[in-house]
Order: structure tokens, then C-alpha cells, then sequence
């Protein structure tokens, strides 16, 4: 099974901070020494990510807001394809977070609500588009990947931020029906699926429920989900629960992916019957 030590060139988007930070960094001490492209709005961050850990020249930096209009993002994806012709897999962590009650309707924000679905979801499935004819053109020779961050929430959800749980529970349906889809075209759909997770996620959008203190005796230390991550992404999962996430997985997910797999065989039997 290909595995992330089959990678030349990874592109990271939402490597600033938390998660995509940590994995981008790990990703990049990896013995097979590939090209890590940290992507995210703040350049200031990127310019010391590169200049804290760019001395190989291994460590590229592309600032990219994924909440620009289609045609930009288009364009923006087009040129990092054309800046990193070598680029075999793209990884997306970047993500917001509200709390929203429903019960007190006159409290929600529609445009939280609205720029959480773009960023968490609408963004990485325009980018997914945008970069899939490359990725398909390199799955010709090698293997080429897509890596989805998702959330255990995207499984069983929290009535605390439920347009969040939304955004990951269809970021979690769209990862199984592309690693069916994509199987053929050498291009292997990887989910990953954290726990709650040290992040500053929780820092900036709690703040009033306590922020990092409120959270730092039941998530997950970052560096423990960072290990643990790396060591499926090098072995070849094609799903990576993690943590608390993998007892909801075995609980409500697994064979999944394995019944879509079914599905698709069973519809292309009566494709061909008709």
C-alpha cells in the first residue's frame, strides 16, 4: 500500500498552526526527504516556518486564503502547480469553529455559519477539483494522494457547534466515496480523524467558555496525536482515527469503506446489465 514515504512533494494547506503545523514539520525530518510546502493567509508565520526550519531548502511557503472568490482560488491552485510541477499530494487542515445554540435562533450569526461551511468544507472541495487533474496526470507514474482532516465530531457530533460537526461529518462522506472513486487513477484518499486535539482552534473560538483551560485536561497533547498520526501515514492507512476517535470509529464506522467498496461494484453490475 502507498504511504505518505512515497511522497516527492506534499503541499500542507492551513500549516500555520495546530495540526497541519505539527504534521508539516514531521512530515518534512522524514527519512525519504520529501518537498514540504507549508500554505496558509498569514505570511508572517510562513516566513518564520521556513526561516526556523527551511535550511535544507526542503521547506517551500505559498500564502493562499481559501476563502477567495472560485475563479481566484482557481487561479492560485493553477500557479502552484505550475510553481511545484512535482507536487504528488496535498494535505488540507485548515479549519474554523463556532459555537452555536439553535434554541436561541436570534443568537446565530448567518455568517459564521456560512464562512465555517466555506473553509471547512466548500474550499477543500474546490481545491480537491482544482488539483485533481494534476494529481490524476501523476498517478499515471507514481502514486499521488489526497489527505483529508476530519473530525470525530464528523461521526458522533456535540450539540455545542453543530454547523461545525456538519462541515466535518460531509468532509468525512466525501473521503469515503473519493477513495472509492479515485482508486483506479492511482490517486489514494487518506482521512484522517482527530480527537480533540491541544490546538488553537479551541483557544480562539472558547475564549469565553474558558478557552485552553477549559480543554487542556480532555484533549489530546499535540505532540502524542502528531506521533500517533505519523505512524499510520507511514504505514499506509487509508483511514486514520486517532486517539478517542478511533473507539467512536470502531463503534459507528467500521466496514464502512468496505460497503461503499460493495456498492460500487454491485451499481456497476447493474451499469452493465442494462
Amino acid at each position: 500500500m502507498p504511504s505518505i514515504n512515497d511522497s516527492k512533494c506534499i503541499l500542507i494547506v492551513g500549516s500555520t498552526a495546530g495540526i497541519g503545523r505539527s504534521l508539516a514539520l514531521s512530515i518534512l525530518a522524514l527519512p525519504s526527504k520529501p518537498t514540504v510546502i507549508v500554505c496558509g493567509r498569514r505570511k508572517e508565520r510562513l516566513d518564520e516556518l521556513v526561516a526556523a526550519h527551511g535550511g535544507d531548502g526542503r521547506l517551500k511557503a505559498v500564502q493562499l486564503d481559501v476563502t477567495i472568490d472560485r475563479t481566484s482560488l482557481k487561479a492560485s491552485i493553477d500557479d502552484i502547480i505550475e510553481q511545484f510541477p512535482e507536487l504528488d499530494a496535498v494535505m488540507f487542515s485548515s479549519g474554523i469553529q463556532h459555537i452555536s445554540d439553535f434554541s436561541e435562533p436570534e443568537t446565530i450569526n448567518l455568517d459564521d455559519v456560512i464562512s465555517e461551511l466555506t473553509v471547512n468544507y466548500i474550499s477543500i472541495v474546490s481545491m480537491i477539483t482544482f488539483f485533481l487533474p494534476h494529481l490524476i496526470k501523476i498517478g499515471e507514474t507514481r502514486p499521488s494522494f489526497i489527505y483529508t482532516i476530519s473530525s470525530n465530531l464528523g461521526i458522533a457530533p456535540v450539540p455545542g457547534a453543530p454547523n461545525y460537526c456538519a462541515t466535518k461529518a460531509a468532509l468525512h462522506s466525501l473521503s469515503l466515496s473519493l477513495n472509492v472513486q479515485l482508486k483506479n487513477q492511482n490517486v489514494h484518499v487518506v482521512e484522517i480523524i482527530p480527537p480533540l486535539v491541544e490546538s488553537e482552534l479551541h483557544e480562539l473560538h472558547h475564549a469565553g467558555q474558558g478557552g485552553a483551560e477549559a480543554y487542556s485536561g480532555i484533549w489530546m497533547p499535540l505532540e502524542q496525536f502528531t506521533k500517533a498520526t505519523m505512524v499510520c501515514l507511514e504505514r499506509g492507512d487509508v483511514q486514520i482515527p486517532v486517539g478517542r476517535a478511533a473507539r467512536r470509529y470502531a463503534k459507528y464506522e467500521s466496514g464502512k469503506l468496505e460497503g461503499i467498496l460493495r456498492m460500487q461494484a454491485f451499481q456497476r453490475k447493474a451499469a452493465e446489465g442494462n
